[in-house]
C-alpha cells in the first residue's frame, strides 16, 4: 500500500494516486458486478455481499474500527472511524451508498447491467455497469483516499457506507438521534459530481420535494357520451382544466407562494440539456428563464401519475372519475410544508365548471443550501483546482439526498461539500450508464488533496461541532 507523508507537501499526489488506480479499478469491477439493489422482490444476498466486501477494503485500507448501524426496514450501514492525529485536527465524515438502482429493461443495455465494461467516450476510457457511477466509484474514490495516507490521513475521519439510499431508508432520519456518532467538522456527500466531465463541480443547493394528489368524482358510473356528453360533468375534463391553471403561457409554474430566484452558479448549455433530456428535435423548452433558475432555483411541477381511461380500452362515454398525482420541487430554502401548502391551496379554491377537487397532501422531502464561506469550501476549492487544473463552478440540483438533512441536523456546524466522480452525461438511473477514469482519478486527487488542505488550514477557533 502507499503511504503519503501527509505533512510533505513535496510528494507528488498525482503520481501517488497513478499508482494506486489499477488497484481502484479491479476493486470497482468488483463492487459494480455485485447486483445490490435493496429494493422489495429483489433478493437481499448481493446486498449483504456488497456490504461485506467493502467491510474488508475498509480493513485493508486501515481503518481499524468499523462496525454496522442495523435499523429495522433498511439494509446495513457501514460505519467507520479514523481517530484525528492530533488533538486540534479537523473531523470529516465521508458519505456515500452501496445498493444500487433496479437496471430496468435490460435490451436497452449495450452489455450486461451487472459485468462491468470497458467504454470509450471521446477519447476516455471508463466503465460501463448499473450503480457504477451511483454510487460505487465514490465509495472506491473514498477508499482510494484512505490507501494514498496508508490509513492515517491528517484528518479524523468518520465513514458512512449506506445500503439503502435508492429506495429510501429509515436512516435518513436517524443521525439527529445520534448526534455524537456523526459529530464532524466537516462533510463530503459523494453522491453526485461534475457538470460536465473535466468540469469540477461543487453542489451548494438540492430542491425539495412533495407530492400532491388530485382527484374529482362526478357521476356514478360512466355514462354514454353521445346521449349525455356535452351536458353530464366530465371529470377528466374537470382534471384536465385543473392542471392546465398550474403553468402560465410559457410553461412557468403559475402558483403563488412558490419561491423562485435567479441563479448565479454555472448551468449546462440548452444544447447539452436538450442532449440529456433527450428532447424531440425542433421542440422548444418549456418555461423562461435561465436554465438554472427553471431547473434549481425555481420550482417544477409535474404529472407523474394519471388515471383515467386507457386509448387502448375507450369507449363511449363521459368518465366518472379521474386522479393525478403531482411532484413539486421547490427552492431549497423554502419550508416543505409550505411550499406544499401552496399547492394544495392553488388547486383547492378552483371550481372547474363549479365542480370541488379533492387534493390530498403527500410525502415532503426538504431541501438543502450550503454555506460555502468556510474553511472547508476554501480548501475543497482548491483542492478542485489541484485535481482538475481549473476553477470550481457551483451548481444545484433538482435531486434530493433526504439523508443530507439528517447529517446537517446531526451536526448543525458542518460544513457540507457535495462532490465526487460521477457527472451529468453519466446517464444516471438510466440504461448504459458509465463512469469515467479520469474523473475517478480527479476526485481521488481532490478528496487527498482536500483533507491535506484542510488540515493545514483549519483554525481552533472555526471548529463549531467539531468531534469529541
Amino acid at each position: 500500500m502507499a503511504v503519503m507523508d501527509p505533512d510533505d507537501d513535496r510528494q507528488d499526489l498525482q503520481a501517488e494516486v497513478d499508482q494506486l488506480m489499477g488497484g481502484l479499478r479491479s476493486d470497482l469491477e468488483r463492487l459494480a458486478a455485485i447486483p445490490s439493489i435493496a429494493f422489495p422482490g429483489f433478493p437481499a444476498e448481493p446486498v449483504q455481499e456488497a456490504h461485506d466486501l467493502l467491510v474488508g477494503l475498509l480493513h485493508d485500507a486501515g481503518v481499524e474500527h468499523v462496525e454496522r448501524i442495523d435499523l429495522p426496514d433498511t439494509a446495513p450501514v457501514i460505519f467507520g472511524e479514523i481517530p484525528p492525529p492530533t488533538p486540534d485536527a479537523p473531523t470529516v465524515l465521508l458519505y456515500s451508498h452501496y445498493d444500487v438502482q433496479p437496471p430496468g429493461d435490460e435490451s436497452l443495455w449495450r452489455s450486461p447491467p451487472f459485468e462491468p465494461t470497458p467504454v470509450e467516450e471521446a477519447g476516455e476510457g471508463g466503465l460501463r455497469a448499473r450503480g457504477i457511477a451511483d454510487d460505487k466509484s465514490n465509495v472506491i474514490a473514498h477508499l482510494g483516499m484512505l490507501r494514498v495516507f496508508g490509513g492515517r490521513p491528517p484528518v479524523g475521519v468518520k465513514i458512512v457506507f449506506e445500503g439503502q439510499e435508492e429506495y429510501g431508508s429509515p436512516f435518513d432520519g436517524y443521525p439527529p438521534t445520534d448526534p455524537e456518532r456523526f459529530a464532524c467538522d466537516a462533510m463530503v456527500i459523494a453522491d453526485l459530481g461534475n457538470l460536465r466531465p473535466g468540469t469540477p463541480t461543487l453542489t451548494t443547493g438540492l430542491r425539495g420535494a412533495a407530492e400532491v394528489t388530485v382527484e374529482v368524482r362526478t357521476l356514478q358510473e360512466p355514462r354514454h357520451s353521445g346521449e349525455f356528453g356535452g351536458a353530464a360533468p366530465d371529470a377528466l375534463l374537470v382534471l384536465l382544466k385543473a392542471l392546465s391553471t398550474l403553468h402560465d403561457v410559457h410553461g412557468d409554474v403559475a402558483v403563488e407562494g412558490l419561491r423562485r430566484d435567479e441563479w448565479t452558479g454555472t448551468s449546462y448549455t440548452e444544447d447539452e440539456f436538450r442532449d440529456l433530456a433527450g428532447v424531440e428535435a425542433g421542440l422548444p423548452l418549456i418555461g423562461s428563464g435561465t436554465l438554472g433558475e427553471r431547473l434549481w432555483s425555481g420550482p417544477a411541477i409535474t404529472v407523474i401519475g394519471l388515471d383515467a381511461p386507457s386509448v387502448e380500452h375507450a369507449a363511449s362515454a363521459v368518465v366518472p372519475y379521474a386522479r393525478a398525482k403531482l411532484n413539486l420541487r421547490f427552492h431549497p430554502l423554502q419550508d416543505p410544508h409550505e411550499a406544499q401548502a401552496r399547492l394544495v391551496d392553488h388547486l383547492a379554491a378552483l371550481k372547474p365548471f363549479g365542480i370541488p377537487l379533492t387534493v390530498t397532501p403527500g410525502d415532503t422531502g426538504p431541501g438543502y443550501e450550503a454555506a460555502t464561506g468556510g474553511p472547508a469550501y476554501r480548501a475543497a476549492r482548491a483542492a478542485l483546482k489541484q485535481a482538475w487544473g481549473t476553477d470550481a463552478s457551483y451548481v444545484a440540483t433538482g435531486g434530493s439526498i433526504p439523508l443530507v438533512n439528517g447529517l446537517a441536523q446531526a451536526a448543525p456546524n458542518a460544513e457540507v461539500l457535495l462532490f465526487g466522480a460521477q457527472d451529468s452525461m453519466c446517464n444516471l438511473h438510466a440504461p448504459n450508464e458509465r463512469v469515467l477514469f479520469s474523473e475517478l482519478r480527479a476526485t481521488v486527487v481532490a478528496m487527498c488533496a482536500f483533507v491535506r488542505e484542510y488540515a493545514a488550514h483549519f483554525k481552533g477557533d472555526l471548529k463549531g461541532g467539531a468531534a469529541s
